[in-house]
This record gives structure tokens, C-alpha cells and sequence, in this order.
């Protein structure tokens, strides 16, 4: 076998992925059916071979067979001869299962600190001003030493804001028409199920970048077909991931190999309406996380799902079929051609609309980091199985992770939202406090009166009670004799 991860071969030899360059990036791009995820999940496997642990989203459920070994059959024997492959085995790799709603894998959690505002804004399609609210809520949470973990802290913060501007000064003055309008957009995101995202045990980095017993790297596969329903849940938990890998790995400079591979799938809908300030944010990460150790890697339709100045820094390319009856497609034919380093005795233009399932035109970083020419590759099969794990194989890998233990159960700590209502309620408190003592000070006059003339009524009644006895009679003609005299 050549050296590196092996992606195929043709007449002229192997094709293979130089792990010193692997954290330059990547893509691998085709139309659908073309043998995408095949090529994913090869690409997976020769990193964790390698002892990289792997994060890929699996976004059809089809691609959790790669923790099972792979069933012989005639196809493959005839592909691994023609690619000429001396020690083919099947195997099943070492796999790690998360879920977002928790019910296919692992739960994974964030905290909205975590988040921060450009990433929930984004999440929540807020406008401008809406956004600058939503980054006074954290500037507020951070000068009361308050978490923001969940949206209830969130919806709460927003509420207390929104009721106490006045009090809090300028610089939290905010309008209860923004603060209303982020509520709504809470509410829509929470029927969308993004609330199940936020809380406590948030995700450790460090379980992501693990390795088995044998040494290689760890498969972390995110159970996404439910998440893909609300794509900008999707993109923007991935792109989160791939910040909080950013801003947390320690720089490398160039390894021998990857610390981690990060495997993007969908990824036409990182770039869907992006705002340009975010899209700048994701072009700073994309360049600066491979000194981190980090290969990026984007799976998708047509290299032209792309911006400009992310794809080029996606050094090794795998291209799949396109196919071009539009002039749309013909054009997006044209940018992936040219995205290869040429090759004098191919025609990529042609070759790409030509290739079949299960062929790959290919260009990797060799030497110096320089491309190489552009060649026509048989995509080599994997060595796991190709297809979904049954329900049972995928609860016997869930019963014996150890991170099910760590994250299982949610918990909710002291944050925000009880900070809050226990201040609303002490002030509310000290109101009918203050409100209690002025009544009473209004009416200490009124009750005064009311003393002196409930005494002038007492004696006239008790002289009208002592006229109807003789000793009182005598009493009273004396008082009226002494009048009338």
C-alpha cells in the first residue's frame, strides 16, 4: 500500500492523501448518488487508521455501518484488484455516537454564552438592531456575573431588560419592540427543537479527540437527518463546533498529521444567506484553525456552493460527477474544472460530466504543499460496511461509552433565569413594602379623627342610657336644671 490515506487508483498507480498536508483542507463535491459519502467514509477511515480522530455529520443515516465490518462481495473484490490493493481486510471502526435530541447518540449541549451573540443571531435571523439587543443582554449577563446557559436565561435576561431599561441606564436602554421580536424568534426556534442544544453538561472539546485501545482515532458521528430538517440549526451548530475548536486548541504550526479531521457536510448551507461580517468570521477560521492541527473538509453539490476565499484554501479536492443540462450547471462544471491543477492529458470539463459512480477526478497536496495534476480515480472500497448499523449494534456501542455517563442527564445550575426572578420578586417585595407603609401614612390622620368623634358618640349615648334610670333621671334634670336657669 502507498504511504498516506489511500483514496484510489488507475492504470497509472495509486492515488493516495499526504497526512502532512491534510489540515490544508479539503473537498469533496458531486452531484447526488455519485459516491460522496463512499469517498467520506474512506477518507474517515484512513484518518483514523492513522490514530486522527474524526468528526463528521451523518446527515441521510447511512454512514453508521462504518462502525461495523464491511460484508465481502464480488464488486468489491474486482475493485480492489483493479486498484490493486495487497492487503485488503474488512474491519469496523471505533465510533462514537451523538445527537442533538439525544435519541440516536450521545446528547450534545451548548450554553448560550458559548454561543455567543453573532453565532445566536445568526441561529435566531435577527436584523442589525435585534442583534446589537441581543449583544447588550450579554454585556449585561457579564457585568452581573450571571451564566447565560439556556434559552430560559436568555428569554428572561431579554424580559428583565426590556422591564427595567430605565432603571439600568443608557447603556442597557433597549426598545420593547426589539425585545419582543427576539421572543417570537425564540419561540419559532424552540418548535424547531433547538432548545434541546442548550444546557448543561455542555461538550467538551477533549471527548471529541480521542483515540481507542488499538490507537486509532475515535469516529465521532453526529446522528443529523432530524437536524437537517432546520438547516440553520444545522450550519450553525457546526460552525460552532468549528469556532470552539478555533479558540481552544493550542497552535501547532505544521504536525506530521492532523489532530483532528472535521468532515462538513451539506456544506452549501454554511454560506445560505450569511451576513458578510459572519462570512469574514468563517474565512478567518477556515485559515488560521489548520495551524491548530485541524483539516477542514467540505461536502458538497459543485465547488461553486463555495465562496471564493474559502475554496481556496481547500488544498486536496475529490470531484464527483456533475451533471450539466442547464446553463447554470455548465457553468458550475467550468469553476470545478478550474478549482484543479491542470493535467495535459485529461480534459477535466469533459471528464467531469463523464465520470461514474464511484470515480473521482482527484488533486492532493504533495511535496511543498503543491498540488498535483488533476487525475481520473476509481474510488477504492471501504473496508467497514456501507449502509446503516441496525438499531441494536448502535445501543451495544451507546452502552459502552463512557460519554453517556457524562452527558445522559441534564442538569439545570443557578443561572440567569433564577438570578432574575429572585431579583424581580425582592424588588416587587420591597415595593408592596414601600406601598404598605404610605397607606398607612395617608390614613393616621383619618384614624385619629375618626377616634375623637367615635368618643363624642360613646358619652352622648351613655347619657341617654343613664336617662332611663332614676339615678339618672336626677342627674340629667340637673344638668338640663343648670341649663335652663
Amino acid at each position: 500500500m502507498s504511504e498516506g490515506i489511500l483514496i484510489g487508483g488507475n492504470e497509472a498507480g495509486q492515488v493516495s492523501l499526504n497526512p502532512k498536508y491534510a489540515n490544508r483542507h479539503g473537498l469533496v463535491a458531486g452531484a447526488t448518488g455519485t459516491g460522496k459519502t463512499v469517498t467520506l467514509q474512506c477518507l474517515a477511515e484512513g484518518f483514523s487508521d492513522l490514530g486522527v480522530p474524526v468528526f463528521l455529520a451523518d446527515v441521510k443515516g447511512d454512514i453508521s455501518g462504518i462502525s461495523q465490518a464491511g460484508t465481502p462481495h464480488p464488486r468489491i473484490d474486482e475493485r480492489v484488484a483493479k486498484i490493486g490493493i495487497e492487503h485488503y481486510s474488512q474491519r469496523g471502526y471505533p465510533v462514537a455516537f451523538w445527537d442533538v435530541f439525544g435519541k440516536q447518540g450521545t446528547p450534545v449541549r451548548s450554553t448560550i454564552s458559548e454561543m455567543g451573540p453573532q453565532l445566536l443571531a445568526r441561529l435566531l435571523e435577527l436584523n442589525e438592531t435585534q442583534e446589537s439587543v441581543l449583544t447588550l443582554v450579554f454585556e449585561f449577563a457579564d457585568d452581573e456575573g450571571m451564566l447565560l446557559v439556556d434559552l430560559a436565561d436568555l428569554r428572561t435576561t431579554l424580559e428583565y431588560l426590556g422591564d427595567n431599561s430605565k432603571e439600568l441606564g443608557t447603556g442597557f436602554g433597549v426598545s420593547k419592540a426589539s425585545v419582543n421580536a427576539i421572543l417570537r424568534r425564540l419561540l419559532m426556534l424552540e418548535r424547531e427543537g433547538g432548545d434541546a442544544f442548550f444546557g448543561e453538561p455542555a461538550l467538551q472539546l477533549a471527548d471529541f479527540m480521542q483515540t481507542s485501545r488499538d490507537g486509532r482515532g475515535v469516529i465521532n458521528i453526529l446522528a443529523a437527518d432530524t437536524l437537517i430538517r432546520s438547516p440553520r440549526v444545522y450550519s450553525t451548530f457546526l460552525l460552532w463546533l468549528l469556532s470552539e475548536l478555533f479558540e481552544n486548541l493550542p497552535e501547532l504550526g505544521d504536525p506530521e498529521q492532523p489532530v483532528l479531521v472535521f468532515f462538513f457536510d451539506e456544506a452549501h448551507l454554511l454560506f445560505r444567506d450569511v451576513p458578510r461580517s459572519l462570512l469574514q468570521k468563517i474565512e478567518q477560521v477556515v485559515r488560521l484553525i489548520r495551524s491548530k492541527g485541524v483539516g477542514v473538509y467540505f461536502i458538497s453539490q459543485s465547488p461553486a456552493d463555495m465562496p471564493d476565499t474559502v475554496l481556496a484554501q481547500l488544498g486536496n479536492r475529490v470531484q464527483h460527477a456533475l451533471r450539466a443540462y442547464t446553463p447554470k450547471e455548465q457553468q458550475a462544471v467550468k469553476v470545478a474544472a478550474q478549482s484543479f491543477r491542470a493535467n495535459p492529458e485529461l480534459d477535466t470539463v469533459t471528464a467531469i460530466t463523464e465520470l461514474g459512480v464511484g470515480e473521482a477526478l482527484v488533486s492532493t497536496l504533495q511535496d511543498k504543499g503543491i498540488p498535483a495534476p488533476v487525475q481520473r480515480v476509481l474510488v477504492r472500497p471501504p473496508y467497514s460496511r456501507m449502509g446503516p448499523a441496525s438499531a441494536a449494534e448502535r445501543q451495544a456501542i451507546l452502552a459502552a461509552d463512557h460519554n453517556m455517563k457524562r452527558y445522559a442527564q441534564p442538569h439545570d445550575p443557578r443561572s440567569a433565569h433564577e438570578v432574575l426572578v429572585e431579583r424581580t420578586a425582592e424588588k416587587l417585595k420591597q415595593q408592596e413594602q414601600a406601598e404598605l407603609e404610605q397607606r398607612a401614612a395617608r390614613e393616621q390622620p383619618k384614624r385619629s379623627g375618626r377616634s375623637r368623634e367615635t368618643a363624642s358618640e360613646a358619652f352622648v349615648k351613655s347619657l341617654a342610657r343613664a336617662a332611663g334610670s332614676s339615678v339618672g333621671r336626677k342627674l340629667f334634670r340637673g344638668i338640663l336644671g343648670s341649663l335652663l336657669k
